[in-house]
């Protein structure tokens, strides 16, 4: 295996990460060891990916990181936070935290936007976690896995980071390690979205969980034991897209990973091999396996690297599909009274995931084509006024939903759409779009980004202190406690 010079500097990650690599490999199954379709089916299989890969976890350091990925982990922290101060006004949001009240939390650790609001190190996770999800306007992992990481990981990261007065630096560590973690596991389990699971509460679990460990530094066999804490609560349903339980599913990762990892760091054990064995993770979650993606290429790139950020409020698959009818729009000059007929191609999982014709709220409506593609083309745009339950309900925005046909169209890309807009004078005005604005073969710039977070966050905690957040967390490699981030967010 040739190592090149850049990957031998630092701790030599990359030096460990073969020869984990080598030893899992090289493992064999015990004899009589039951196999997938026999007995019992928990016995173990000798394989040590779980164990490998709770080896790489435990060992990573800032040192390790390329400079690509810790200005990825900078602007996934700048995206969330803004998206959660943005939430943190949502009703969802109240309806939660008027729970935690009436059960009673101990004020140990900061709610983000609630103005100096606390809540306990696992109740207050939930409740940012939820936040930054509910207006699904943050960041989206396209690597082959669909996995909002930031907003299942940061929330753990930030109250456990708060307690533990974490440095900024330990905390980029652990969100690359989180991205590792729910990233290659969900490669591994590469049916796991078309049973119907909610990647962002299952895998989001095993994010939060790998982050949570490394910042806490918990060695390599309680590591290994807070993926399996981990694991064994892992949940959440795509049945509930468009209900306040979406955005529930990444408050209880973090949840999960906080007290995951803090049971292993008080012994508690788990299974040492829950992602691949007979009956682990990926052979639960997935009707096929491949188990060799958890421990592939360990070290030598960064899957936070390959993370992308939303410059719409809805699902990411439909963000081809808003470009494009945007773009139609622009062309075409003419209001939706005058529009005959709209047909929009894409990916075929595109309609699968968001096959809502009527939606009947904003939290519904992010998951419309019909809708997406109306209010894009009526308001040429994609935001957070777009998909609320106001513009469900517009008259216009109705009319206009049934003129559009979307179709499948099997050699696009998930990143890729096509509209074609017919006028009632018998015009025809088309666009095409080939990789979605934000992903990254097109990414959102460093100010573009910044724009985003400002606008979401200026409403809730002002222009001064967002400004001041904002250049926080630009430095936030010189950070000596998260905690300072945290609070000034509040």
């Amino acid at each position: 295996m040739s190592i090149g010079r850049r990957d031998v500097l630092g701790s030599g990650l990359v030096l460990l990460a073969a020869d984990i690599v080598s030893t899992a490999a090289n493992a064999q199954a015990p004899e009589g060891a039951a196999d997938s379709g026999g007995g019992y089916g928990a016995a173990a299989t000798g394989q040590q990916i779980t164990s490998a890969f709770a080896r790489f976890l435990s060992g990573m350091r800032y040192e390790d990181l390329s400079p690509e990925a810790v200005h990825e982990a900078k602007r996934a922290v700048l995206d969330w936070t803004g998206c959660a101060l943005a939430g943190s006004t949502h009703p969802t949001v109240g309806v939660l935290l008027t729970t935690f009240d009436q059960i009673g939390s101990r004020p140990d650790v900061t709610v983000l936007g609630r103005g100096g609001k606390k809540l306990g190190l696992l109740d207050a996770p939930v409740a940012n976690g939820q936040m930054g999800h509910v207006l699904d306007f943050d960041d989206t992992h396209l690597g082959g896995v669909i996995l909002h990481t930031s907003t299942a990981t940061l929330p753990a990261l930030f109250a456990l980071g708060e307690r533990r007065k974490s440095s900024g630096r330990e905390v980029i560590v652990a969100l690359a390690a989180a991205f590792e973690a729910g990233i290659r596991v969900g490669q591994a389990a590469p049916r796991h979205h078309l049973a119907g699971w909610h990647l962002t509460g299952t895998l989001g679990t095993v994010a939060a969980t790998a982050g949570s460990a490394r910042l806490a530094g918990l060695n390599a066999e309680k590591t290994m034991y807070a993926l399996g804490i981990a694991c064994t609560q892992a949940g959440g349903m795509q049945q509930n897209r468009g209900s306040d339980c979406k955005s529930l599913h990444a408050g209880k990762s973090a949840y999960h990973g906080v007290l995951a990892s803090m049971l292993a760091s008080n012994g508690f054990n788990s299974s040492p091999e829950i992602l691949e064995g007979s009956l682990g993770f990926t052979k639960i979650f997935s009707a096929t396996q491949a188990n060799g993606a958890i421990l592939e290429g360990l070290g030598r790139s960064w899957m936070i690297t390959g993370n992308g950020y939303k410059p719409y409020a809805c699902g990411v698959v439909l963000h081809p599909l808003i470009d494009a009818m945007i773009e139609v729009s622009k062309k075409t000059g003419r209001p939706a009274t005058e529009i005959e007929r709209v047909e929009v191609s894409v990916h075929p999982d595109v309609i699968r995931i968001t096959g809502v014709d009527q939606p009947g709220s904003g939290l519904m409506s992010k998951f419309s084509a019909n809708h997406a593609a109306a209010v894009a083309y009526i308001d040429k745009g994609g935001g957070i006024a777009q998909f609320s339950n106001e513009r469900s309900a517009d008259g216009a925005v109705q009319a206009l939903r049934r003129l559009i046909v979307v179709k499948p169209a099997a050699s696009f890309r998930l990143d890729q759409s096509a509209a074609t807009v017919r006028t009632k004078a018998g015009a025809t005005f088309e666009a095409r779009i080939e990789h979605a604005t934000g992903t990254v073969s097109n990414p959102l710039s460093d100010e573009q980004l910044r724009e985003k977070f400002i606008g979401n966050a200026e409403p809730v905690i002002g222009a001064a202190r967002t400004r001041s957040v904002a250049d926080m967390i630009g430095r936030l490699d010189m950070l000596t406690d998260i905690g300072e981030l945290v609070r000034a967010s509040a």
